[in-house]
């Protein structure tokens, strides 16, 4: 990227934070890597994403100082966001598109989809993007399955064209929603005859769905590859490989042992486990064990925790007790699930429920001495 698109791109964020807090949204965070300002509007408290490149591009070809990332244009187009969730369900119907992410803050509308994963819904505006609230369906007047089965019919219509290839790598522009697809039914195991075999996929970030076939020779790179665009992504999903089940839905695909990638995968799955218990471990309101990873390819990888039997655990393949290394079978019967927590978290089944700690008290003013 030269110096001239690095300045523009710096400036044209610079001016949205500033008009978005000015407009009183609130949580306004700029993401240089994703090129996104994530905020929150003063309507609704679910995060919505506003993606400055269409704004840039625009502005690009007005001319040199012109477009939204100037004065009042851009303005107008803030003021815009005020409220982006349609008031009717005909209104909304149309722009709701699923998507799938771990766990999100917030009270966001969402079902389990696979392992440590999430489909949500959102409203699909030309710039913006908005999580779609738990309780959004009941003001429209339709049933929660309603919501999730509009937004994926709405992209029944994306399919692939072009010459077979053994390995698929599907770039999203921002509209396609191509990781989306693996929420389809059917959809997956339809790239068949494009990439010669069963396909498996994977979705490492927002913006990268990559397909090829289990018994493709480039598939221990395509895991390798997977990995590194998950590690370094601003918007990560997942490093693991999905194929369809029976009937038609994605899962992971875990070969049995003794398949020369049984340890491939089985250390995707486990990094997967780390990164979501370790976001979900910076909104919890009582200490959590961190998870690790460790082993090796010829090994194996497995994940263990070191737990003071107070914190809340995640779960793992072994757990450390002071100087005592124990198995999950071992230590389970001992624990109890915590309420309300996805991924699950434990805590020892005879621990007092935990209570916040009183607030501090002010202290009482003290009589002056004469």
């Amino acid at each position: 990227m030269g110096l001239l698109r690095r300045l523009a791109r710096a400036r044209l964020a610079s001016r949205a934070v500033r008009r978005l807090r000015k407009a009183g949204f609130s949580d306004v965070r700029y993401d240089a890597r994703a090129f996104q300002v994530r905020f929150t509007t003063n309507v609704h408290d679910e995060p919505r994403i506003l993606d400055l490149t269409p704004l840039l591009q625009r502005g690009s070809k007005l001319g040199r100082g012109s477009g939204l990332g100037r004065g009042s244009q851009l303005d107008s187009y803030i003021m815009g966001l005020q409220d982006p969730i349609p008031a009717t369900w005909q209104q909304a119907r149309p722009l709701l598109r699923p998507v799938l992410r771990g766990a999100t803050p917030g009270s966001p509308l969402r079902r389990q989809a696979l392992p440590y994963l999430f489909e949500y819904v959102v409203i699909d505006h030309p710039e913006a993007m908005t999580y779609v609230a738990e309780d959004q369906f009941n003001t429209w007047g339709v049933r929660r399955d309603e919501v999730f089965a509009a937004a994926r019919a709405n992209l029944e219509g994306a399919t692939l064209r072009g010459t077979p290839t053994e390995v698929i790598r599907f770039v999203d522009n921002g509209d396609a929603y191509w990781t989306s697809h693996l929420l389809l039914e059917h959809w997956l195991e339809q790239l068949a005859p494009q990439v010669g075999g069963v396909p498996v996929a994977f979705a490492p970030e927002r913006g990268t769905l990559l397909v090829t076939t289990t018994t493709s020779p480039h598939l221990r790179a395509v895991f390798a590859q997977a990995e590194e665009l998950y590690a370094r992504s601003s918007r990560p999903i997942t490093p693991m490989a999905y194929v369809s089940d029976p009937h038609g839905c994605a899962e992971p695909w875990i070969p049995s042992p003794g398949h020369p990638l049984h340890h491939v995968a089985r250390r995707a799955e486990r990094i997967l486990a780390v990164q979501e218990y370790a976001r979900q471990a910076a909104h919890l309101t009582e200490p959590g064990a961190e998870l690790h990873l460790t082993g090796d390819d010829d090994t194996g990888w497995r994940t263990y925790a070191e737990w003071d039997e107070q914190s809340l655990l995640p779960t793992a393949d072994e757990v450390r007790v002071g100087d005592r290394t124990l198995s999950w079978p071992q230590l389970a019967p001992r624990l109890t699930p915590v309420a309300g927590l996805d991924p699950v978290r434990w805590r020892a089944a005879d621990a007092p429920p935990h209570r916040p700690a009183p607030a501090p008290r002010e202290p009482r003013p003290q009589p002056r001495s004469r």
